[in-house]
Formats: structure tokens, sequence, C-alpha cells
């Protein structure tokens, strides 16, 4: 059985948005954007909005993390997807079910109560940066990158 062919996974908090679709997706050229978020699973509202977003001609698939983790690796060799998660949590719950996600794009991670800001568009508290070590620590590379065309900011900065 063939790896599936994951191009890149990002966490954003916003999920398919313009920047999304057309930055992102047309640097990697996905022909599937697959969004694993067990809210967003059931809501076919936001789907529809989130569909609306998305480039002409790329598929998009709404799945709970569990559904992804289980037929994530039926994927046809020439589906080349883009995953995108909501936060870091979610990405872990990936790995350890057996994605196999080997660079991870932290894109945006709004501020709120409890967490600090650390780089450009990414805010963490405690147990985000508990969870990034984890990724780290399964080989996971860890890219802080709003989009494709601003410079890459050290992922140190997770860890602050």
């Amino acid at each position: 059985m063939a790896e599936p062919n994951i191009l890149l996974t990002r966490i954003d908090n916003r999920l398919i948005h313009g920047q999304v679709a057309t930055q992102w997706n047309g640097t990697i050229g996905a022909n599937l954007i697959l969004v694993a978020n067990d809210k967003v699973a059931g809501d076919k509202v936001r789907q529809g909005l989130m569909d609306m977003a998305a480039p002409s001609g790329v598929q998009t698939r709404y799945f709970s993390i569990q559904k992804t983790i289980d037929i994530i690796h039926k994927a046809a060799p020439r589906q080349k997807i883009f995953i995108i998660v909501e936060n870091p949590a979610d990405v872990l719950k990936l790995v350890e079910g057996g994605v196999p996600i080997k660079k991870l794009n932290i894109g945006n991670m709004h501020m709120a109560e409890g967490k600090r800001q650390v780089a450009t568009t990414v805010a963490v508290d405690d147990e985000d940066v508990a969870v990034f070590k984890k990724l780290k620590e399964s080989g996971v590379e860890l890219e802080i990158r709003r989009v494709p065309t601003t410079p890459i900011e050290d992922s140190n900065k997770l860890f602050n």
C-alpha cells in the first residue's frame, strides 16, 4: 500500500479561506484539500462557505480526525493532499493515529485568553507548546510561515 501523497499539513484556525485557497494551494499544487476537524465534519453550512473559498478544480473533504486516520491510507496516488487542521492537538492525534505527516506549517493560531504571541500570527499556551514538542520528537518538521511569500520564522519561538 502506497503512502498517501500529503503535500502539506497546515494549522490555520480559519481552515479554508482566501489565503489558503489562492496562495498556499497555488504554491503546492494540491488537487484535494482535506479539512480534518471534528466540528466542521458535521457542519454543512461551514463546509459550504469553505467550498466557496476553495480554488476551482480542487476537491474538498471535511472529515473528523478519526475518519481521516481511518481512510487516509486509501487515498489514490493521484490525489495530492493538503491537510488543514485547526490546532496542534489535532495534528498530534493524526500523527499518533498513523497519518504520515512529515512537515507541519503553522499558519494562524489566534490570540486568546491564556495564550501568548510567539510569532507574527501564532499565539500558544503551555498545552500547545507541549504538543509541538511531541510532534518534533516524533520527527515532524515544524515551520512557522503565514504565506508562501513570507520568510520562515524560527520554529524555536514555539517553545518560548
